[in-house]
């Protein structure tokens, strides 16, 4: 009866913040399997820590943060340093994140150096303000709001100088217009 009860919690645990997770770890990792690596490992870390959070915003904010992390623990390995990846011809198409979110934006924002690529995800997709984005990736908020504005002229750039990435607009409304100019 408890073993049912502690598996319901785990379920609905990850059906809670599975998106948040594998978009992040997408827009660090790029492809499919580096980032269904990732995935797995922050919910791991997850369960072996049994962390003990204060409110939903701080145990969302643990995911996130865990998330962000385990990338950058990705790329700092040995293994990573001494192998090449293959080009994205020989792996395919990726067939779930990107399957749901193909847009010219969504290919832009993926071109994005990794560190514009972050503020992006949780400015737009994640809905985090400025200084929260600040407080969970441990960077300044200058720093923040100036990479989010870089990022912003970099997909303008890319989309032909595009005028509807607005800073106030969620990117459910940009999506929602497509590519407009």
């Amino acid at each position: 009866m408890k073993r049912d009860m502690e598996r319901k919690q785990i379920e609905a645990l990850i059906l809670k913040y599975e998106k948040t997770v594998y978009k992040l770890a997408y827009s660090y990792m790029k492809n499919k399997q580096d980032t269904d690596d990732i995935y797995q490992e922050v919910f791991l870390r997850f369960f072996r820590k049994k962390p003990e959070f204060e409110s939903e915003e701080h145990e969302k904010a643990w995911f996130i943060r865990t998330t962000i992390n385990c990338c950058k623990s990705y790329y700092l390995s040995g293994w990573v340093k001494r192998t090449m990846a293959l080009d994205e011809e020989v792996h395919g198409k990726e067939d779930s994140y990107e399957m749901e979110e193909r847009s010219e934006l969504f290919y832009a924002v993926m071109e994005l150096p990794v560190k514009y690529r972050t503020v992006i995800h949780l400015f737009y997709y994640e809905g985090y303000t400025v200084k929260e984005i600040a407080e969970l990736t441990g960077e300044k908020v200058t720093t923040i709001t100036t990479r989010l504005s870089r990022a912003r002229e970099q997909l303008r750039q890319v989309l032909d100088g595009c005028q509807w990435l607005d800073k106030r607009k969620p990117i459910s409304d940009i999506r929602k217009g497509g590519v407009q100019g």
